[in-house]
């Protein structure tokens, strides 16, 4: 939902290296609208590519850099677990969610999760979380959604005309 995929023999894939990474084109704007209206700014993250040796921890941390550096974010979440680890961070699992509030003070019962997998929305169900969104979801996927848009832009336009009607 933040960045682009990266086909390789015909197959969507999370980019490899820093070189690759690219954020879709609205997503800057998208984030830094809503750091203006005063929204605390989470990343969650499943990574299983690194446990399942497709992909290094170096090559994550420095595209998780990217993220940190040009959206500015209050925190950053990984999990670098594969699905048989059962962890407690891997989404549908809310625990990244519920760290990021704990250490940011933040009341999930007001937060908004945005995903474009239905593991994300999951996560935010069991977070708490009072609104969950679906960003680019692939028809084939279902989930518990208050809203489904085809780009953060859209999905934050959204947010922010509720906001604005709730003043």
């Amino acid at each position: 939902m933040l960045n682009r995929t990266v086909f390789r023999d015909g197959k969507p894939r999370a980019p490899d290296r820093p070189e690759e990474f690219e954020f879709f084109p609205d997503v800057e704007g998208a984030i830094a609208d809503l750091r203006t209206a005063g929204f605390a700014i989470v990343v969650v993250t499943n990574q299983p590519d690194v446990a399942r040796g497709w992909q290094t921890r170096a090559n994550v941390e420095a595209m998780n850099a990217i993220v940190r550096e040009k959206l500015a974010v209050d925190a950053l979440k990984v999990c670098f677990h594969d699905s048989e680890a059962n962890c407690a961070c891997r989404k549908p699992l809310p625990g990244m969610l519920v760290e990021a509030a704990r250490e940011l003070e933040i009341d999930l019962v007001r937060s908004i999760m945005i995903g474009d997998r239905e593991s994300d929305l999951r996560a935010g169900v069991a977070a708490g979380c009072g609104v969950n969104l679906f960003v680019n979801a692939r028809a084939s996927e279902n989930g518990p959604s208050d809203g489904r848009f085809s780009s953060l832009g859209e999905a934050v336009s959204w947010i922010l005309s509720q906001a604005k009607s709730e003043l």
